[in-house]
């Protein structure tokens, strides 16, 4: 029997027309490092403040907020005589978002990486194993990326929310360095093979390819299990997490823009989903 390479994706007229005008925009240094400024300052600027910062002339600054505010990179507005400046939220989804997709970081994979860490053991949540579970869905919760969660759930409502064979620790030596669970998007019967998950590696083992091994446990017992979906919600900053699950065969189905309020404030959502193979 032959095989046959794949054909190339195609990517549409339009999103590459929209891709090609963003990043023409930004083949400009300067427009660069005054985007960048913006980006990282965490408040609204005005012209004056990013000419003394970039070292530029006023005339030279104002032309270039124009053109990132033509594009939507940044939002403008007045206040008396001073031009304000702020960047548009959007773009630090869409921006990154538009990279990978052109890079075709976004494809789906076939699951899973061979390359597993050999010091990491993946095997059933126990009783014992409760509070290393909660202790390290604290240490993602403080990163500020990992959930909208602000506090850890009560071990009863874990325990009532997550599939009774789709709980996962991994360890190294011995030790809780991470765990996955997967939950039942609905209870209607037509859905019973679709679930939601969430992979969780304590503060002192990331790096390790904790996450990598317990999401290989996580995909394939799904698949032996006859789940057929499994889906998941990532923060856009969580650039980890996403080059993780496409490792795994997971494709981005869209960004669910200002989905919830974290912390006040609205935040997006990158939607991905990993179909069962045959």
């Amino acid at each position: 029997m032959t095989t046959t390479a794949a054909s190339p994706a195609v990517l549409p007229a339009d999103d590459a027309a929209t891709y090609a005008e963003w990043f023409a925009c930004l083949a400009e240094p300067t427009r660069v490092r005054l985007l960048h400024a913006v980006a990282t300052s965490g408040r609204t600027m005005t012209v004056g403040e990013l000419t003394d910062l970039l070292g530029i002339s006023q005339s030279t600054c104002s032309h270039h907020v124009r053109k990132l505010a033509d594009v939507g990179f940044v939002r403008v507005h007045k206040e008396g005589t001073a031009t304000h400046v702020s960047v548009n939220p959007s773009c630090c989804t869409g921006l990154p978002h538009a990279a990978d997709v052109v890079m075709g970081v976004l494809a789906p994979r076939p699951c899973c990486p061979e390359n597993l860490p050999l010091d990491v053991t993946v095997r059933a949540m126990r009783e014992e194993d409760w509070t290393a579970v909660r202790r390290i869905y604290a240490e993602g919760i403080a990163t500020g990326d990992a959930t909208f969660e602000t506090e850890v759930p009560q071990r009863r409502a874990l325990d009532a929310r997550w599939l009774r064979d789709h709980r996962w620790i991994a360890e190294i030596d011995g030790v809780v360095a991470g765990w996955a669970a997967a939950s039942p998007v609905s209870t209607r019967d037509c859905y019973a093979g679709v679930a939601e998950h969430s992979v969780y590696v304590a503060a002192d083992f990331r790096g390790r390819g904790v996450g990598k091994a317990l999401l290989h446990k996580l995909v394939t017992e799904a698949d032996a299990a006859g789940l057929w979906t499994l889906q998941t919600s990532i923060f856009p900053e969580n650039r980890v997490s996403l080059a993780l699950h496409h490792s795994a065969g997971f494709r981005t189905l869209g960004v669910r823009e200002r989905i919830a309020r974290h912390h006040g404030v609205w935040r997006d959502t990158v939607f991905l989903e990993r179909r069962a193979t045959g």
